[in-house]
């Protein structure tokens, strides 16, 4: 019998991808270098040359046993050290290989993470705009996702319709940032207030509560932004990462979970990780990436290009009139549409060949995202692109 549930999911696809897949027909139509697709969140500088170097000495050096076998449970141990001092030294906390869950990228930590600390009927909350990813994530556990309406001033929190929601059968808050879509960081005021409502609702329901933090755009943070680790915040924070913005191979799906070592639980449920993966069939990443990143963590990408394009893309569009809070990481922005239908907006942008993403999805309808992960050159002649779709509202 044909599982349902997958089966009425087909009507529903992703609205990111049906973008992308017209830009792709319409550049065989009119070029590349003429479509403006600012629609995948797909990285576009190069991974840094360390990363090449190395992959290219494993391949030479190690065996093929070493290279394309079965990692332990848990990941590579050589891996789950160099990424545990890694965060111990950069966010001045005790993490040990203990702590540290290799994973086929940030999705499949998410995937862990709410299974180890949620059963089925529970609910999770997140905070509008989210990735419309963590519905199926959410859903699929058997798990009840709820979201919080957004702060549409700053795309911080709302922490009175927060603390409203956190009703007892909440037992994570999923987190994401800096985020997408709005390239918002939470600052060190908005997570401080967050864990003091969270720690309250603890001792008022008596169950813990936990923060799963996805930050795959963590090393994507632009000049004064105030982007504290949440784990350092809160204690039972279970982070989710990903490198496939950091080095730019999000083809490669090589992440971790982190539990905070400060976390009563953390070594239990790094353990338990490792049984959750024989029921999802994450487990075991690709050797081979696992002993290339552990060699290349103090490296990035050239993440200075989504700077660069964020200033360009905002100062433009705070000139024709938009309203937008200016993005303080990743490569995402997400201004107020010039009508009420977002939708209708980016169809009509079409017009002008740009592939733009309505915030329905994103749970902010009226606004639409940006992903600026394109090359520069193509950044500054969509410039006009932008003035002559902002002159047609006139």
């Amino acid at each position: 019998m044909i599982a349902e549930l997958y089966r009425n999911m087909l009507g529903a696809k992703s609205v990111i991808r049906e973008t992308f897949a017209y830009g792709s027909r319409r550049a065989e139509e009119i070029g590349y270098e003429n479509v403006f697709d600012y629609s995948l969140g797909n990285p576009s500088v190069p991974a840094p040359d360390k990363l090449t170097e190395r992959l290219i000495s494993l391949l030479e050096t190690k065996s093929p046993a070493e290279l394309h076998g079965y990692s332990p449970t848990l990941g590579n141990q050589e891996a789950r050290e160099a990424v545990a001092k890694s965060l111990s030294d950069r966010f001045h906390m005790d993490y040990k290989a203990e702590h540290i869950f290799m994973t086929n990228g940030a999705a499949s930590s998410i995937a862990h993470a709410l299974r180890a600390v949620t059963v089925p009927g529970d609910t999770v909350l997140t905070f509008a705009p989210y990735f419309p990813e963590y519905q199926p994530y959410v859903t699929l556990a058997g798990l009840n996702l709820k979201i919080v309406p957004p702060d549409l001033g700053r795309f911080q929190m709302d922490f009175e319709k927060l603390e409203d929601m956190l009703t007892e059968d909440v037992s994570a808050v999923l987190i994401n940032t800096p985020n997408n879509p709005s390239g918002t960081a939470y600052t060190t005021e908005t997570l401080e207030e967050m864990a003091e409502i969270l720690r309250k609702k603890e001792a008022e329901y008596g169950h813990d509560i936990y923060v799963i933090s996805d930050e795959p755009y963590r090393e994507i943070i632009f000049t004064g932004a105030d982007s504290p680790y949440p784990a350092s915040i809160y204690d039972r924070t279970i982070t989710c990462y990903s490198f496939s913005k950091s080095l730019s191979i999000p083809g490669e799906r090589i992440g971790y979970v982190a539990v905070s070592p400060r976390c009563p639980d953390a070594g239990l449920l790094i353990d338990m990780c490792g049984q959750i993966s024989r029921g999802i069939g994450h487990n075991c990443p690709s050797s081979l990436i696992q002993m290339a990143v552990k060699d290349v963590l103090n490296e990035t990408a050239d993440l200075s290009v989504y700077e660069t394009n964020m200033n360009l893309l905002y100062d433009k569009l705070m000139e024709l009139g938009f309203v937008c809070v200016k993005p303080q990481g990743t490569f995402y922005m997400f201004p107020k549409a010039l009508e009420e239908d977002a939708g209708a907006f980016c169809m009509r942008a079409r017009e002008y060949d740009l592939l733009l993403v309505p915030g329905d999805t994103f749970g902010c309808p009226g606004y639409f995202r940006i992903s600026y992960c394109v090359d520069t050159e193509k950044v500054k002649r969509s410039l006009s692109a932008f003035e002559r779709l902002a002159e047609s509202y006139r």
